[in-house]
């Protein structure tokens, strides 16, 4: 089966992890989550404007690993994912992982929520973990969930 179609602006306006973003990769792990043709801006930012935009849409006061801004889900996926370079640093070193696996997880996890995945909820965290899981293996990445 053929993967969906997708549009991607990939932007870095935190610099520092760019060896670990390459364009095809970040490709290939949006790819391997998305159910439907999507246009996607990827954003890597700093922790200011990570806090800031965390602030302002979420009214929670710190900068967060990944923001994802949907704006539709269909018939095509339009969203923005919003990445802070240093809180993915921290999580990787923390959770003794490599930087590719974190940001490949939070990219997964981002095109998930872009698709109207979420985990508020403990029987939608269930669905959206499991997929997180089968893309993350499929990708050769480790369960994301499993320490």
């Amino acid at each position: 089966m053929a993967k969906p179609e997708l549009s991607l602006s990939l932007q870095f306006a935190d610099a520092s992890h760019r060896e670990h973003l390459p364009r095809h990769k970040v490709m290939r792990w949006i790819r391997a989550a998305l159910e439907a043709p999507a246009e996607l801006t990827v954003r890597i930012v700093g922790a200011e404007e990570g806090q800031v935009l965390n602030r302002d849409y979420r009214q929670k006061d710190y900068a967060t690993n990944v923001l994802t801004f949907d704006y539709a889900h269909e018939p095509v996926v339009v969203a923005d994912l919003i990445i802070c370079a240093p809180v993915v640093a921290k999580e990787a070193r923390a959770e003794r992982k490599t930087l590719e696996a974190h940001y490949a997880h939070l990219l997964v996890h981002g095109t998930l929520h872009a698709q109207g995945y979420d985990h508020e909820a403990d029987d939608e965290a269930e669905v959206m973990e499991a997929r997180e899981t089968e893309v993350m293996l499929a990708l050769g990445f480790k369960d994301p969930y499993r320490r």
